[in-house]
């Protein structure tokens, strides 16, 4: 029997037991009133202005603006009465490697009467993540392995009775889903957690092979072959594990169309119709053909950065953990003859630092502690691959099988009021009967994810918590702005993300109306009321992958 695709799961939550919520507060819980209303849209500005000011430097991990960025954190904790998570330290010590990787030869594919020699930039892009300073990949054998997916709980393996070790794989971009639009399949347009790219990099590498390419189309990547080649010709940022990253594949890179309708008509395959069958359950992998060489040189530099954590001890369950996190880094700057460009990340992500500033603010005000342990966590390298949450994860300061879950704020709302918020992964977990109750009370609703198939759930800090089983809510500014209407907040959403995204123009400004952030703070605090009193753990549901990845109480 064929699992159901997770989103239909979204119906359940509608019916789902509204016992989880046996110490709902009502109209007139003046407690948390109390606590909520601390938070500070003043010292919000005031907090905002002074992490994206030009004396931090753009907050890159290990550049010279963190020490000066993580003291900022810790001392506003400390004065709020935070306790620090690490033993007597808020810091936690993150191993970090800088990597640049240039080619030493072309990328060669042989076949038997042919030879193709592929265009840097133009037709493939790719690295090596090891830390190493020579790689070289000689007659690895090129193998289509469809999407690259092994998912039991869809019954899908496109690596079964396949042995890659050594070979060269060449992987489609998203899921089958995705490709065929059937709502049964995978999760139908919304794309999965398989259908990242991260994903099929890491199980590439756990099938064995020496290489991996993944065939890029704009449309199911959801974003533009400029921003591949981009991303894979610069400095790229990795964890620093003991190992190397020696259990990685040598080589990880992509094929542009030009470049992988080159090797599939070569190789006497139409690509449209081998797509296809790579969309269906039966479709069994080949070999291409091919053997491909490729050599490398790699330089890297080691550094040390810092996550941030503290923790308000529960009143009754001191042992079991809720989260709230986000990252306090961003690009850093550039510096040139005639300039120096700053990127201060005043949205992206001094917003977010601001309201763990607040959290705190308000679950310090609370007259009880909440029965559960709130921590705070302020991660580093989100902006170089998500590496500081990522590492956390790996060595929590607190079990994450005693963790209930937890929230991400990744860049509040700084355009005033909205009726509603966005819940990116809707329909995962039972976190969203927290988020539903929360909702209720402060009379606001829930507009869908707009683009489900972007996968965002799987591109900020939560992502590396999910991977661990520990339910997690991202939300996302509204749609519906009080007065000024819809239409009027896609503009300036729109106008960010063209304008000032990752540029250095992601600036402060006074005239900012803080006061939707704080709303979507009041909801965030009401969510970890809630969670701190549950009388279960909520958890992943049926069919979604993170399920499985730990025990639940």
């Amino acid at each position: 029997m064929l699992m159901k695709s997770y989103p239909n799961l979204a119906l359940l939550s509608a019916i789902f037991s509204l016992s989880l919520f046996t110490c709902t507060p009502n109209a007139k819980d003046e407690k948390l009133i109390l606590a909520w209303n601390v938070i500070s849209e003043e010292a919000m500005h005031k907090n905002i202005k002074e992490l994206s000011s030009d004396d931090f430097m753009g907050r890159a991990p290990s550049g010279v603006g963190e020490e000066k960025t993580i003291q900022f954190i810790s001392k506003k904790w400390a004065d709020l009465g935070v306790e620090p998570a690490n033993g007597d330290s808020f810091f936690q010590s993150v191993p970090l490697a800088e990597i640049k990787s240039s080619l030493n030869s072309a990328l060669v594919l042989k076949g038997n009467e042919t030879s193709l020699s592929l265009i840097h930039r133009e037709e493939f892009v790719g690295v090596s993540p090891r830390l190493q300073e020579e790689i070289e990949i000689k007659d690895s054998e090129v193998v289509f392995a469809g999407y690259g997916i092994v998912a039991p709980e869809y019954e899908w393996n496109d690596y079964k009775s396949l042995d890659v070790e050594g070979k060269t794989v060449v992987v489609l971009v998203n899921d089958p889903g995705f490709a065929t639009q059937d709502p049964i399949l995978f999760t139908g347009r919304r794309m999965t957690y398989y259908g990242r790219w991260t994903y099929k990099f890491e199980e590439a590498a756990r099938q064995g092979a020496s290489a991996i390419l993944i065939i890029h189309e704009t449309e199911p990547a959801s974003y533009g072959w400029g921003v591949v080649e981009r991303g894979m010709t610069g400095t790229r940022y990795d964890l620093n594990p003991e190992d190397g990253n020696a259990s990685k594949c040598a080589f990880q890179g992509w094929l542009s169309m030009e470049g992988a309708l080159k090797i599939f008509k070569e190789a006497g395959y139409d690509f449209e119709n081998e797509k296809e069958k790579a969309s269906k359950r039966e479709f069994e992998a080949f070999s291409l053909g091919f053997t491909l060489s490729v050599s490398l040189k790699n330089q890297f530099r080691e550094s040390i950065s810092n996550n941030v954590a503290g923790i308000i001890r529960g009143s009754k369950k001191p042992d079991e953990y809720i989260y709230y996190m986000a990252h306090w880094d961003h690009l850093g700057f550039e510096e040139s003859e005639n300039q120096i460009k700053i990127f201060n990340g005043a949205q992206d992500n001094a917003t977010g630092i601001s309201g763990l500033i607040e959290l705190a603010r308000a679950f310090m005000a609370l007259p009880e502690k909440p029965e559960r342990s709130i921590v705070l966590l302020a991660v580093t390298a989100e902006e170089r691959g998500l590496l500081g949450s990522k590492y956390y994860a790996e060595h929590p300061l607190f079990p994450l099988d005693k963790t209930i879950g937890g929230v991400n704020i990744d860049m509040l709302n700084v355009y005033g009021p909205t009726k509603d918020v966005v819940a990116v992964g809707h329909g995962l977990s039972d976190m969203d009967e927290y988020l539903a109750k929360a909702l209720e009370f402060s009379n606001r609703s829930l507009s869908p994810e707009q683009r489900p198939e972007a996968g965002s759930f799987y591109r900020s800090d939560h992502f590396n918590f999910a991977k661990k089983g520990v339910p997690m809510l991202y939300l996302g500014t509204g749609i519906h702005h009080i007065e000024k209407g819809e239409e009027w907040l896609r503009e300036q959403k729109r106008d960010f993300n063209a304008n000032h995204y990752h540029k250095e123009t992601d600036e402060y400004d006074p005239n900012w109306d803080l006061s939707g952030a704080v709303e979507d703070l009041k909801l965030l605090f009401h969510i970890g009321y809630l969670l701190s009193k549950a009388d279960e753990f909520p958890q992943y549901h049926e069919g979604v992958p993170f399920r499985s990845a730990r025990p639940y109480i």
